[in-house]
């Protein structure tokens, strides 16, 4: 049984204030699900204050990260921060946790840019202890990279045992941590090479993304039935000739033009041919819940057409 499509709007512009409130409770007026953010140094806004500045603007707005860095922040004050805001909102977080992968925020920051195993063995801890801390009772942790002793961490999260769990990825490892610890999965480009540039575009063809989902499954068993499944679109435009981009794009991806049409990082055409194409995605691959990254207001008719079915 498919599960029913949600959309959220991923939008960190700076802005005023009050600009910041409007887009907010626009997104909510339009049917979007939540309002995510991502975690990065450059040109936006703090996903912590301005996931907060969007609880307080609306009502039933959920909101998130994809994804927090584990590295830019010990996971005892990530617990703690997280669920402040997961109580003072009234229980609408998602939690998106990751190793990290963006290496020029590692560059400006001064912070050592540590082979990817190592992130993600750092990561992994860091998901036991934020679990661990939103938990009952003291808790007492020993890793080889964090040591919490006794600690009771507090204030509990509004929803338990913890909010949501987000976790990205497009590796083999970190979507096995997701399949067994996350409730909801985020399929990525593999972003090993630290830039997210266009050595990723193979890496994410439909052939990849089914690899993809299998490891999940595999490293789910009998929860992958639990789990939501989502993809991020990066690249959304509305065209009545959806076949002339296909046709620039495939050569990057080593693919057709039609199959162009099918990656789940791209999505092109009117109206009607996006509603088809992503009840294809989610026949095929369980993609219910997607992010626009780009045009959120013109996605709006989609997002009325989908959401809730």
């Amino acid at each position: 049984m498919p599960k029913p499509f949600r959309f959220s709007a991923q939008i960190q512009a700076p802005v005023s204030g009050r600009e910041w409130a409007e887009q907010a409770r626009k997104v909510e007026a339009l049917g979007y699900s939540a309002l995510t953010m991502s975690d990065h140094f450059g040109d936006q806004l703090a996903p912590l204050a301005g996931m907060m500045a969007v609880a307080d603007a609306t009502t039933t707005l959920r909101i998130g990260t994809l994804v927090h860095d584990n590295d830019y922040r010990h996971p005892l004050i990530l617990a703690k921060e997280s669920a402040t805001i997961d109580l003072l909102s009234d229980g609408r977080l998602e939690l998106g946790l990751g190793a990290g992968w963006m290496r020029s925020d590692y560059d400006d920051s001064g912070m050592p840019y540590d082979r990817p195993g190592v992130r993600i063995e750092r990561f992994e801890e860091g998901l036991a202890v934020i679990k661990g801390l939103m938990a009952d009772g003291p808790f007492t942790f020993a890793g080889k990279h964090y040591t919490i002793t006794g600690h009771e961490g507090t204030p509990k999260p509004r929803q338990r045992p913890h909010p949501p769990i987000v976790i990205g990825g497009g590796g083999k490892r970190v979507l096995g941590i997701a399949g067994r610890e996350a409730d909801i999965v985020s399929i990525n480009p593999n972003l090993k090479d630290g830039t997210g540039g266009a050595e990723t575009a193979p890496n994410i063809v439909p052939a990849k993304t089914s690899e993809k989902i299998e490891w999940v499954r595999e490293a789910a068993g009998d929860r992958f039935a639990d789990i939501e499944l989502h993809a991020l679109v990066g690249f959304c435009m509305f065209t009545d000739d959806p076949m002339s981009i296909a046709n620039a794009m495939a050569g990057p991806f080593g693919i057709s033009a039609e199959e162009a049409l099918h990656v789940p990082v791209l999505l092109m055409g009117t109206v009607d041919s996006m509603v088809e194409e992503l009840q294809r995605r989610r026949e095929e691959w369980g993609f219910s819940y997607i992010t626009i990254e780009g045009p959120w207001e013109e996605f709006a008719p989609v997002v009325s057409r989908l959401a809730g079915t």
